[in-house]
């Protein structure tokens, strides 16, 4: 693969912050999942976690909220997504990625069972982010793709869905790619889009990341690898026009999480969402898998 002269680099940190009651002031935050309103507002959806000293009766909660400036958010009083009744998510509702539609939103989500097991890709549909019904399986797992979660999700040419999506597959999380007709498939799934590298920083484990459109002759995906310790970095890999081919991958990670004294410590970086906001790149992503942030990003080629 030859050097296209697309590269990234990152001009500015922020810490992402939200307000909101107490049920989501004392739980750890993920999964920031962040999108703009025709209007300019920006929206977000993100994972409520229960902290290591809480309840630990599940993996996660979906919160919903709003903002101008893209790093204070102003959050429901109540989560949009909650665990159950059904036993395919009563364990968790996790990883939520938003799409626009003329009637409302459709908001695909990993439901856990019970036994904190095993998750399946789920979709809840609504007019407003307060009154979305759950539908069931977007993406079912199966033996060969274990967990599937994390989707990035996008549109072809000719109108049907392109679903990316993490995977469990020899002990490792890996990144899969499937087209299909409409929002719950059914999918045609494609030949895997990239792969670990050896002796990289991505070596062992790949996730979806969000998909930069705004040169659509080299769409970019924001992923995130890890070594075989899950110490996780967000890189990024660049495609053809119809995504299905690599034309470019960055050598290094493009952000890190920062330095901590303790190698004991959670040391992840993961991306969950980006936007372009007049002409500025803003990734959203969470730190330790309990704090948010915004990086501003410039893209050269």
């Amino acid at each position: 693969m030859k050097r296209t002269g697309i590269n990234f680099a990152v001009e500015a940190l922020e810490p992402v912050t939200l307000h909101g009651p107490p049920l989501l002031a004392e739980r750890d935050l993920m999964s920031p999942y962040v999108w703009q309103e025709s209007t300019g507002r920006l929206g977000i959806m993100v994972r409520a976690v229960p902290t290591l000293q809480g309840d630990r009766s599940d993996t996660g909660v979906i919160w919903a909220g709003w903002s101008d400036d893209g790093c204070t958010f102003e959050m429901d009083d109540a989560p949009a997504i909650v665990p159950g009744p059904d036993a395919i998510d009563i364990g968790g509702v996790e990883d939520p990625t938003v799409v626009r539609t003329d009637d409302g939103y459709v908001v695909y989500y990993t439901g856990v069972q019970a036994d904190f097991a095993r998750g399946n890709m789920l979709y809840a549909t609504g007019p407003s982010l307060d009154a979305l019904e759950k539908q069931g399986v977007a993406l079912a797992s199966s033996k060969t793709m274990g967990n599937t979660k994390e989707a990035t999700v996008g549109r072809t040419a000719d109108g049907h869905w392109r679903l990316w999506y993490e995977y469990a597959a020899e002990n490792a999380s890996r990144v899969g790619l499937a087209i299909g007709p409409g929002v719950a498939g059914p999918w045609d799934e494609q030949p895997t889009p990239f792969l670990p590298r050896p002796n990289s920083w991505d070596n062992w484990h790949l996730s979806t990341g969000p998909m930069l459109m705004n040169v659509p002759d080299s769409p970019v995906m924001f992923y995130n690898g890890a070594t075989r310790d899950a110490r996780w970095r967000i890189g990024w890999v660049a495609f053809d026009r119809d995504c299905r081919r690599v034309i470019d991958r960055g050598i290094e990670p493009l952000i890190i999480p920062p330095p901590v004294d303790d190698r004991t410590a959670t040391d992840i970086a993961f991306a969950a969402s980006v936007i372009v906001r007049d002409r500025a790149i803003w990734l959203y992503y969470s730190l330790e898998d309990r704090r948010l942030a915004r990086a501003a990003i410039v893209r050269y080629g």
